[in-house]
């Protein structure tokens, strides 16, 4: 039997999801699948600029462009999603990169994602006592652009690690550390 913390989680986690799966598919639509063009190390330095620009407003305190800094964790949701389907078609050799996915394949795949990194979420809070809950807005920036500097050192590493999580790993970590930042910030 679920603890009612871990059931608020469950239902805080597809809240902020949904957000965020609302943006992804009007974007779709208005787009297409464009970003299929990206390499991981584009992707990655998308979520850097969205982790560098929060950080910069959480140390001046203050923002020049009306997006939000939500908006900003609701992006690097959104592209750690894109990394982990774009490494799922290059890991399955799934043809040209620029080839324009059908939108209800794009959101099938965009719910495996999340599904996955829900499961994820569930484990750690498992092991972890949902600690998470305890953090601060500042730190999930820190560790989200933590993440990304290891994503990229993979990147010229070719992938290889010898002893770490892969790229997939920190996606997935990336993930959910916005959903939480988005939890935390309601």
């Amino acid at each position: 039997m679920k603890q009612v913390n871990e059931v608020n989680t469950d239902l805080q986690f597809d809240a902020a999801v949904n957000k965020c799966r609302e943006i992804f598919f009007k974007k779709t639509k208005d787009y297409g699948t464009s970003w299929r063009v990206y390499r991981s190390i584009s992707i990655a330095d998308q979520i850097y600029i969205k982790g560098k620009r929060i950080r910069n407003i959480q140390e001046k305190g203050m923002q020049k462009i009306e997006d939000d800094i939500k908006g900003e964790f609701k992006g690097i949701l959104n592209y750690a999603v894109i990394g982990l389907i774009q490494l799922d078609i290059q890991d399955h050799g799934s043809g040209d990169f620029g080839e324009e996915l059908p939108l209800d394949e794009t959101m099938k795949l965009y719910d495996e994602k999340i599904c996955s990194a829900k499961n994820l979420m569930q484990n750690k809070n498992h092991d972890y006592g949902e600690a998470w809950r305890d953090m601060s807005q500042e730190s999930f920036v820190d560790l989200i652009l933590a993440k990304i500097l290891r994503i990229k050192q993979m990147i010229r590493n070719e992938g290889k690690t010898l002893v770490s999580e892969g790229i997939e790993s920190n996606f997935y970590d990336i993930l959910n550390y916005a959903v939480f930042a988005l939890i935390l910030s309601d």
